[in-house]
């Protein structure tokens, strides 16, 4: 009897590993068809879905060697209050622009919020004036706005696409991409390598970057740290490897376990990877979504009202041109055993 019972426990398991690794076609939707926005990142503040973002438009710029195309100017939030698949959502504007942050030259990339003691604190990447990507911070009274920015940078803060996760007391700020993100520009010590190269394929993968944030949530209270990825092994993972860590690090806890999701670049997956710890090392467990449109991928995760949610971005509104997105927002599941079901992504066929 008991090798029956065990039998059929790995038969369940292998089950829902394939639903797992199947990518489910299910339905999600444009949440501003009227203008192009991305990089989504979500939370639930007062009772209502914020959704804070970068906004692209129809640049001149069209070098794509080092992202400049991705030529954005300003940030957005909209609201929702009730289901995000169907409850109507709300564009709060302009929240913060390049003219209102003296150190940024250009390419305000992506954003996170978090919230402390009723105060707001806006995270946000863009180019200083010697083309270095840094972190700014501007802070708001609401969750809508305005925000105001800090005169200077976090110090020690590098390279894009900021996220802040909250862990009891603590805030832990996560950021870093590849290639025009520059996070390959930084050793372990956090020392600018003046121009250095791409990873080669034999050698092992960059991670993101964490560290925890002071208690004013303006400065970091200790230097980053690479975030290491390892296969379930605990091997790191290599470049060459199609799932290993390219940009976007967002944070979720799920039954006491830390997902990290990311984006992979050139392979174009959102995977996740999982830890008991948010300095990781993080587990690989899986893809959550396949590739889209366009050629970033950039998400959050975020749980409303009892069910979970992913937000992204793809290109198919504007014709499948990278630096033309639109957010999008699809219902995601936990399986039992802790993995993630797969999302189709719904790349356009050429």
């Amino acid at each position: 009897m008991t090798s029956r019972i065990l039998t059929l426990s790995l038969a369940a398991l292998a089950a829902a590993a394939a639903v797992a690794a199947e990518p489910a076609v299910q339905e999600s939707r444009y949440l501003w068809p009227a203008d192009y926005m991305a990089d989504p990142a979500a939370h639930v503040f007062d009772g209502k879905v914020y959704i804070y973002t970068s906004h692209d438009w129809d640049s001149p710029v069209t070098d794509a060697s080092d992202g400049a195309h991705y030529d954005m100017k300003d940030y957005h939030v909209f609201s929702i209050q009730g289901d995000p698949m169907t409850a109507e959502v709300t564009d709060h504007g302009a929240i913060l622009s390049i003219e209102d942050v003296p150190w940024v030259a250009r390419q305000m990339w992506a954003t996170d919020v978090a919230e402390k003691d009723g105060k707001y604190y806006l995270y946000f990447s863009a180019k200083d004036m010697n083309g270095l990507f840094r972190i700014g911070v501007a802070t708001a009274d609401k969750p809508e706005g305005p925000f105001k920015a800090m005169p200077d940078p976090i110090r020690g803060s590098y390279s894009i696409d900021p996220s802040v996760f909250k862990d009891g007391e603590d805030y832990y700020l996560y950021f870093g991409g590849l290639n025009g993100g520059q996070n390959q520009r930084y050793d372990d010590n956090n020392i600018l390598r003046e121009m250095a190269p791409r990873p080669a394929k034999g050698d092992v993968a960059f991670g993101p970057r964490v560290g925890r944030l002071s208690a004013d949530m303006t400065q970091l209270a200790e230097p980053m740290r690479h975030v290491e990825i390892t296969d379930s092994l605990g091997n790191r993972m290599l470049e060459s490897d199609p799932r290993r860590y390219f940009e976007a690090p967002w944070i979720h806890k799920y039954n006491g376990k830390y997902y990290l999701t990311y984006s992979t670049g050139g392979s174009h997956l959102i995977c996740y990877a999982t830890s008991d710890s948010p300095y990781g090392p993080f587990v690989y467990g899986g893809t959550i979504l396949t590739p889209v449109t366009g050629w970033t991928t950039h998400q959050a995760v975020t749980e409303v009202d009892g069910k979970w949610y992913l937000f992204y971005h793809d290109s198919a509104p504007s014709g499948g041109r990278s630096s033309l997105r639109s957010i999008k927002v699809t219902p995601l599941t936990h399986l039992p055993d802790g993995n993630i079901v797969t999302i189709d992504g719904g790349k356009i066929k050429k």
